[in-house]
């Protein structure tokens, strides 16, 4: 259960590091969030504290990593790369015991060769053809410096408070594998999630093909950029914007993410997760 310190600032880790990023740039995000502490923690060192006894001090995780993928294998790039088993088992634990956690933009791609990581953030960006759920799925598109409006999808979700139904991005879109029908929307992009409109993530770390998708395949995908789902006891949280530093600077997207951050760690977020009322909530009906 989390320990509600009143008055004392949210402490969250932020594990980083698999993808390029602007670090400075991205640090500005929590060092202007009021009522937050961050501390910023590289991979692989990151996946070792994720564990109850590790996490004891932490109210939330946050993931903007990308383990588990070698860029630099010599053949069938990129090189697929096995958690080690305590890094594994710690994970399982910490969602069983019901520690919040926040994942953003390319954190979807980590741990290629984990089904079950996929399961609980609720979707997969791949970098090369790849088995899901039983099914050979094609790599997956991106794009970068889209503008578009993201969108609503349930504005009463205290994720969404303070934000307006639609507002601007000018950010990096994926189309990839999202498992739909285990979460509940938050975001939606108003863009067309075609082939026509995204290049191959193969093409580009396997061939050097960089904004090509030439021979390359991809059925429509979905439009959906945030969601919220229960990840085993844990409220997790996905939000797909958050490529670079215009939209770190959004303050929409710093509202979402500050408030995202506050929910996951809040005891109506691990109640709503573990299938339960909040406190709060029983306390509502009774009075």
């Amino acid at each position: 259960m989390p320990v509600i310190r009143y008055g004392e600032p949210l402490r969250i880790l932020v594990s980083v590091k698999g993808h390029p990023f602007d670090r400075n740039a991205f640090a500005s995000v929590f060092e202007d969030m009021p009522g937050v502490q961050a501390s910023f923690v590289d991979q692989p060192a990151a996946g070792r504290l994720m564990n109850p006894d590790a996490m004891d001090g932490f109210d939330a995780l946050v993931l903007y990593d990308m383990p588990g993928i070698d860029f630099g294998a010599e053949r069938d790039k990129p090189g697929v790369v096995a958690p080690e088993a305590s890094v594994k088992a710690g994970l399982k634990a910490l969602l069983t015991q019901g520690k919040g956690v926040v994942a953003l933009h390319h954190a979807i791609a980590g741990w290629p060769g984990w089904p079950e990581y996929a399961d609980w953030l609720g979707g997969r960006f791949l970098y090369k053809p790849t088995l899901v759920r039983g099914r050979m799925c094609p790599d997956s598109g991106y794009r970068h410096d889209v503008a578009y409006d993201a969108e609503s999808a349930d504005p009463a979700h205290p994720i969404l408070q303070g934000v307006p139904a639609s507002f601007p991005l000018r950010d990096e879109l994926y189309l990839y594998e999202v498992f739909e029908a285990e979460v509940r929307p938050l975001l939606r992009a108003r863009h067309a999630f075609v082939r026509d409109d995204f290049f191959s993530a193969h093409h580009a770390v396997a061939r050097g093909r960089m904004f090509s998708n030439e021979g390359w395949d991809h059925a429509a995908g979905s439009n959906l950029i945030g969601w919220t789902k229960r990840a085993i006891n844990s409220p997790l949280v996905y939000l797909q914007p958050g490529d670079g530093p215009e939209t770190y600077a959004n303050p929409d997207f710093r509202r979402i993410v500050r408030n995202a951050i506050e929910w996951v760690a809040s005891e109506a977020a691990l109640a709503w997760a573990r299938g339960e009322r909040s406190s709060s909530a029983r306390q509502n009906e009774t009075d």
